[in-house]
């Protein structure tokens, strides 16, 4: 072998074709150039390799074994290890769509799209599991986001947004576990060790796609003998992957039928058009034939317009429903005449950005052996032995919670990816909630939140780490699953519609009284812990029996609500008075008779006496029954705005001098009215100088001064006040 080669430096690439295997042996001379020491290309024998997948262990095996000692009889030296690809169609590639809810506004950190991605990832995998319908283990190989949404719009990057909620669309990549096992155990064994595993699509990149040329979106497309395998890079990184399970095969089978051969020679036939003006042959009746390209191009148009039709729109459905800027063309199926025109068209572009890619993306490669020409066969062998020098897509290992476990190695691993690939979920890394309670509250949906437990505790090489920490080959990761919080608990108490205050004035008395609740239709108290699907309604009104029962009134004949006769299950609401049948002494019925006789009287005639009289008379009966039934304490209160009158005061009225009388001037339903001629007034002196129509009853009377409800016209008044004296049926 020649001196310019160190043997340590060789590589080996191995690709392993559904038809073809390409293996390519050579070392890197600098930064750029590539030398090529030795290339083999080999069919299999027979059908051991569908769409990629290996299906015959054995046989891939044995024509490996004899690739690897006819490039060993070639170099003068022995071959150990090699670097192979996993086949583009035989990724699993899923669209999902993900989101994560906050119990409030928040501003959104990298953890918390980590984990929005994270559910994304776990929602495809199941979502691959169940189209596939087995227990199939997946390497995620590989995952994008092509929308972001924040509270429902799209929005390009979420870090340091506040949201309420955010949202992704997703393409997951994954692998088959047994794809993996069956490339490694048909190398090992042909007697090589695996140095490097790779995807196809992503050594075709290597290749075809320079790095400087990945800001661009452009489309990668490999059209092999089975598949045709799509990738997509935009923003510098590859961001989706996808195939169709269509590709040169189904032209071979076209000319085979047109030219009357076996699938060999047709294959031969497709390639020598691509290059030739006319083509010649032998049919299966060994007769000599020739036939012009272009017939052959012209037969093959129908089935190359529906390929590209099915490439076009995956690479549209990859690249979030838009077409790319440019199309890269790899593998023998892409270079039958009129393929890469067929594609333009579809996906709207220029012809010359849909382009073949061989001689022009392997100018930096040199080959000892001059029998091959740069052909975009070999891209993706070649591009094979480049991923090794760049250490990148292999599958690594890393210990988590003191296992060894296996993971497919993109370049951008992180902790998310190992406790990922070992089942972990959202579930297992977020605080979890207690269970909610959720209930109605007057007929809307409350829900009462369990409370959050405690993360989940996640360390790298023993220091506490987040999810999307980057992890390297051998790194040690432990997690201690999250949490759950304690489950939701809330009484009827714990509403704040029961904290609002439901007032009542019983007599003079104001009464502050808790809210009433109903749950399922039954009264509970403060202390009735609610349950998932109670209905709970807060009642805004009592019944005038439990006003009184829990005043420890008895309830008596004779009670009016709102100056209006009540029963015991009469509702009594906020701000409504209740008047005791002992503050009726004066009834509306003698006020009426009590002002139609003042208005006939003699207009110099005093009636305050008689009015005093009638107070003291109410007095009398109230004192009595109360200390009967009644507290003491809620005598005084109802009198208080009565005239300062007691049995001395009467007696030694002629010993006591009179207070000089003075006018006052008070406000009556907005009228001002001045009063004269007395020391002293109350409210029935107001109707000497404003009518009011007393002619017919229509409802009850309301009487106020300065707001507040009197019951009588006993009560005192003063110089400003403000009256109210309506019927019921009169008020607006």
């Amino acid at each position: 072998m020649s001196s310019k080669y160190d043997d340590s430096k060789l590589i080996f690439g191995l690709d392993i074709g559904t038809r073809n295997l390409v293996g390519v042996v050579g070392a890197r001379l600098d930064e750029h150039r590539f030398r090529v020491a030795a290339m083999d290309i080999a069919e299999h024998d027979t059908r051991a390799m569908l769409d990629g997948q290996i299906h015959d262990i054995p046989k891939v095996a044995k024509s490996i074994a004899a690739m690897k000692q006819r490039l060993e009889t070639k170099l003068g030296m022995q071959l150990s290890d090699v670097c192979i690809a996993a086949a583009g169609r035989v990724l699993k590639t899923v669209n999902v769509h993900c989101e994560v809810n906050f119990d409030e506004e928040k501003i959104v950190n990298r953890d918390d799209i980590h984990a929005l991605e994270m559910l994304g990832v776990e929602e495809a995998y199941e979502k691959i599991r169940q189209e596939t319908g087995t227990e199939d283990e997946y390497f995620c190989v590989g995952y994008s986001v092509t929308h972001y949404y924040l509270n429902g719009d799209i929005m390009g990057n979420l870090e340091e947004h506040k949201a309420a909620k955010i949202e992704a669309e997703m393409i997951g990549t994954f692998l088959p576990e047994d794809v993996v096992d069956g490339l490694y155990t048909s190398v090992e064994n042909a007697g090589l060790s695996v140095a490097n595993l790779t995807l196809e699509p992503i050594a075709a990149i290597d290749v075809a796609i320079p790095e400087r040329f990945r800001l661009l979106n452009i489309a990668l497309v490999d059209v092999g003998a089975g598949t045709s395998d799509i990738c997509i890079t935009q923003d510098g990184a590859v961001t989706a992957y996808g195939m169709i399970p269509h590709a040169g095969d189904e032209l071979t089978e076209i000319i085979a039928k047109l030219c009357l051969t076996d699938f060999n020679t047709a294959d031969r036939i497709k390639i020598d058009s691509t290059r030739l003006k006319n083509v010649k042959y032998k049919d299966v009746l060994e007769l000599n034939q020739t036939m012009a390209s272009k017939d052959i191009v012209e037969a093959l148009k129908p089935t190359i317009d529906s390929i590209t039709a099915e490439i076009g729109a995956k690479i549209k459905e990859l690249n979030g429903g838009k077409s790319v800027s440019a199309v890269f063309v790899v593998g023998g199926g892409g270079k039958v005449t009129g393929f890469t025109d067929s594609l333009a068209k579809v996906l709207d572009l220029a012809p010359e950005r849909v382009a073949l890619r061989g001689k022009e993306v392997l100018h930096d490669v040199e080959f000892d052996e001059n029998e091959y020409e740069k052909d975009p066969l070999l891209v993706t062998p070649i591009g094979i032995c480049y991923s090794y020098y760049e250490a990148r897509n292999n599958f690594i290992y890393v210990t988590l919670n003191g296992d060894r476990i296996k993971l497919y190695d993109n370049g951008k691993l992180t902790v998310l990816d190992v406790i990922m690939q070992e089942g972990y979920t959202n579930d297992d890394v977020l605080p979890k909630r207690g269970r909610s309670i959720n209930f109605t509250l007057g007929g809307e949906r409350r829900i009462a939140r369990g409370e959050l437990g405690e993360a989940a505790e996640i360390k790298l090489n023993g220091i506490p780490a987040g999810i999307s920490k980057p992890v390297e080959k051998n790194d040690s990761v432990t997690i201690v699953a999250s949490t759950t919080g304690p489950d939701a608990e809330i009484t009827i108490a714990d509403l704040k519609e029961m904290k609002e205050t439901f007032t009542v004035r019983i007599d003079d008395r104001e009464a502050v009284c808790p809210r009433l609740a109903e749950v399922n239709g039954e009264l509970v108290s403060g202390f009735y812990s609610i349950n998932d699907g109670d209905e709970v309604v807060i009642r805004d009104y009592y019944t005038l029996s439990q006003i009184l029962e829990m005043s420890d009134l008895p309830y008596r004949e004779g009670y009016l609500v709102n100056n209006a006769p009540a029963d015991k299950d009469t509702k009594v609401f906020d701000q409504f008075s209740i008047t005791s049948p002992e503050m009726k002494s004066i009834s509306t019925e003698k006020m009426v008779e009590m002002i139609q006789e003042k208005k006939n009287d003699d207009p110099n005639k005093e009636v305050e006496g008689e009015a005093l009289k009638e107070a003291e008379k109410a007095e009398e009966s109230v004192v009595v029954t109360t200390n009967e039934e009644v507290e003491d304490t809620s005598v005084a209160e109802s009198f208080e705005d009565l005239p300062d009158v007691d049995e001395s005061d009467l007696d030694e009225e002629e010993e006591k001098p009179e207070a000089p009388a003075r006018d006052i001037t008070v406000m009556i339903n907005n009228t001002p009215v001045t009063l004269s001629g007395k020391a002293n007034y109350i409210f029935v002196d107001v109707l000497d100088k404003y009518k009011f129509d007393m002619s017919s009853l229509r409802g009850e009377l309301v009487q106020r001064i300065n707001g507040r409800t009197v019951h009588d016209f006993m009560g005192r008044i003063h110089d400003g006040d403000k009256l109210t004296l309506k019927w019921s049926e009169d008020e607006d």
